[in-house]
């Protein structure tokens, strides 16, 4: 998540909310650490952040993210990760549809069910002009779901992730 947060964001013009790609982490942490490992990754990566190390896309770090209009992206990585890996943990057999699917349901369109109420609440606007303004991110979050499936479903028939499974 710190090195996705080394990318500059692509800041909007009509949006206070830029594109990152720590979403994309997000999605890489609840595919190959699960639902536990995963929803802690990203609660100890926020409590860093909120301590005021600059991880976020942008150098940007400290309490005042978490007030922002991207409080409540934020806050939904933890439920995102924890989700991500629960429903993968369900499916016997796990393919690159399987993540996928996952990925969009709940790295994607669960991660808007946080972020966009937040936002127009900080932004005192209503939550279908907050909605419509969100639609720019979709492309690129569907791409960042593509991207991630493809990963994790690589990295886990991977040797390591093998030994792992069979030892527990």
């Amino acid at each position: 998540m710190g090195v996705l947060g080394l990318v500059p964001p692509i800041v909007l013009t009509f949006s206070p909310v830029p594109i990152v790609l720590q979403n994309f982490g997000v999605m890489l942490a609840g595919g190959l650490l699960g639902a536990r490992l995963g929803a802690w990754s990203q609660a100890i990566f926020l409590m860093v952040v909120a301590a005021g190390m600059p991880l976020l896309s942008g150098g940007r770090g400290g309490l005042s993210v978490f007030v922002g209009p991207s409080a409540g992206y934020l806050f939904g990585y933890i439920i995102v990760a924890f989700t991500i890996g629960y429903i993968l943990s369900r499916f016997r057999v796990v393919t690159f549809i399987k993540i996928l699917i996952t990925n969009v349901l709940a790295g994607v369109f669960l991660l808007y069910v946080f972020g966009v109420p937040v936002q127009a609440f900080v932004m005192n606007t209503s939550l279908a002009g907050a909605l419509i303004s969100s639609w720019v991110y979709l492309p690129g979050d569907l791409l960042k779901a593509v991207l991630a499936a493809y990963l994790v479903n690589r990295l886990r028939k991977s040797p390591v992730f093998q030994k792992k499974a069979a030892s527990i």
